[in-house]
């Protein structure tokens, strides 16, 4: 039922008058066909047996115009039947896209990478191939079984034994292979997304991998999700294969059927040789309608299979929801406020963040330190919307970023992740990601706020050399300067700098956040860091542990009473720092 509400919302709506053009078609071709045999009896009983050749010649050019008009037809239902298809499954893709690019990080984490890239290609296929198959034979193969029955009947009753047999005993044969093939086209799909979940996750960590030397325990993971997949796979493949040779014996039978009733009728003078010779063609024609009907039901379980999983996702709704009335107009600018916010991930016994309020304004520095899993990366998350907060409220410009404009809001907040991440083109593709518009000046100058203006210097191209994807072609150090690049060439009103320093060295890391103050003195600044030297400057320093603040204020006033931080200040600058 899903597949069926699938194919009736993006195929039967924007495609129905080139579906009605190709039933037209196909039922003009069907037509065609089927008064071949008619006429090929009449030339066998008329002309050939009575020598007649005037009467030859006139039903050839008839059956030659009817072959002509077949051909035509055919190809016609074929090509627009195809476009449709194609189309069908260009609008699924997108549909797809838009709605995978919507979801939260929540979402994704609950489909998983892997299985939405499945699902995006891979089942999209699936149910495309089937438009295909029924654009092609939806019209075709039921008008030739119907009116082909009535012909071979009106040729001659007697043999019409043959039919009751031979189609009741194919539908049946078919049929419980059809039926067998339904779970073994479940169970593929799921093996798919495991052996594209492994290999993604082998890709990726290719480097882990390699380090502790695992390439073997890898291997043989790998090699049992594709061995699932390949038994799944030859499991169907046995039942599909068979199919065709039992429709061959039922066809090569029942010729054998029709000839041998056939020549005892033909012996009493019972029938002429072209009305034999003309059933036997539409028996062939019936059975091969069966056929088609039988292959493109073969193929419904795995595409409803794929349309059940293409729906899922289409049905899921992101758990950020765009406000049905967005703010497009704020009361202040460049402020950032944390309002007695909390955040649970789904499922989870306790909550990542509690209580968390703080208020950080235009040309002021806001930094939060604590240790590994206190929440801050959790944190920065929600300013930008990648989660909604479960309790409390974040506002961005005086606004509610839930009920805030989410255009406005993004080109608001200038969000540098704790994982650089770059996209395949060049550099300045890169940079310019946020501002499409702005100038190669532009690009430089955040480039040397960034300490990235040397190296790109060197590249082949400067500006115009390739980036590859995720930026694998720069070393990690090179890929996060990059990156605060990019947010500063976006010029937003807040910046959210989230551990983005932690792949520089000690003197790159104090020339840049020399080199950023000016140019962040209009904005508001959000900074996460795991070293104090990289937060000591900032006007408030806010301690995380266990997803709450237990210390608030300047370097110097949380040295003194905040135990917490003065631990981790001890650790990083030694005893002497800490006093």
């Amino acid at each position: 039922m899903k597949l069926w509400g699938l194919l009736k919302s993006h195929l039967l709506g924007p495609y129905r008058q080139v579906l009605w053009f190709v039933i037209g078609l196909q039922a003009i071709q069907t037509f065609a066909a089927l008064m071949l045999p008619s006429l090929n009896a009449d030339l066998i009983n008329n002309g050939v047996l009575t020598g007649d050749n005037a009467y030859i010649w006139r039903t050839g050019v008839v059956m030659l115009a009817f072959t002509v008009v077949q051909i035509v037809f055919a190809a016609g239902a074929v090509w627009f039947g195809a476009r449709a298809a194609m189309g069908f499954g260009r609008d699924i893709r997108r549909d797809l896209f838009h709605q995978v690019t919507s979801y939260s990080s929540r979402e994704v984490g609950q489909f998983g990478a892997p299985s939405l890239i499945t699902r995006i290609t891979n089942d999209v296929q699936q149910v495309q191939q089937l438009v295909v198959l029924a654009t092609t034979m939806m019209i075709a193969a039921p008008l030739t079984m119907t009116i082909g029955i009535v012909m071979a009947v009106r040729e001659d009753v007697g043999l019409s034994v043959v039919l009751v047999v031979a189609m009741p005993a194919a539908v049946a044969i078919l049929g419980s292979l059809v039926y067998r093939m339904v779970p073994a086209f479940q169970v593929m799909q799921l093996r798919i997304d495991k052996v594209n979940s492994v290999l993604r996750e082998q890709i990726t960590g290719i480097r882990v991998v390699r380090a502790f030397v695992r390439e073997p325990e890898e291997s043989a993971r790998f090699a049992g999700a594709n061995t699932e997949l390949t038994d799944t796979s030859l499991r169907a493949g046995r039942l599909m294969a068979a199919m065709f040779p039992t429709v061959t014996f039922i066809i090569n039978a029942s010729s054998i059927g029709v000839l041998w009733i056939g020549a005892d009728r033909i012996g009493a003078g019972q029938m002429n040789i072209g009305s034999m010779v003309a059933y036997l063609s539409y028996l062939i024609q019936i059975l091969m309608a069966v056929i088609m009907s039988t292959f493109l039901v073969s193929m419904v379980p795995r595409a409803s299979v794929a349309g059940e999983r293409i729906v899922e996702v289409l049905e899921t709704e992101s758990s950020v929801v765009p406000p049905a009335h967005p703010v497009t107009e704020v009361p202040e600018r460049g402020t950032l406020e944390f309002r007695d916010v909390g955040f649970s991930y789904a499922g989870a016994a306790h909550p990542v963040l509690t209580n968390i309020s703080f208020r950080t304004e235009a040309g002021s520095t806001t930094a939060i330190i604590g240790s590994t899993g206190a929440g801050k990366t959790t944190l920065t998350n929600l300013v930008s919307r990648l989660f909604d907060a479960t309790e409390g409220t974040v506002l961005v410009d005086g606004v509610d970023v839930r009920e805030l404009d989410p255009d406005l809001l993004w080109s608001s907040v200038g969000y540098v992740p704790q994982k650089p991440y770059l996209f395949s083109g060049t550099v300045a593709t890169n940079l310019r990601f946020g501002r499409p518009d702005a100038t190669d000046a532009e690009l430089w100058e955040a480039l040397e706020i960034a300490q990235a203006a040397d190296f790109v210097r060197q590249m082949p191209k400067g500006l115009d050399s390739e980036i590859a994807q995720g930026g694998t072609s720069v070393s990690g150090g090179q890929r996060q300067r990059l990156s605060i690049a990019r947010a500063l060439v976006a010029k937003p009103e807040i910046y959210v700098f989230d551990d983005s320093f932690s792949a520089l060295d000690l003197a790159t890391d104090a020339r840049l956040r020399q080199a950023l103050e000016p140019h962040t003195r209009e904005a508001a600044v959000l900074v996460v860091a795991q070293r104090v030297s990289t937060i000591v400057s900032a006007d408030e320093i806010l301690v995380l542990e266990d997803g709450e603040i237990v210390g608030r204020g300047t370097h110097d006033a949380l040295v003194l009473t905040c135990p917490t931080y003065a631990e981790i200040v001890e650790s990083q600058m030694g005893q002497g720092a800490a006093a």
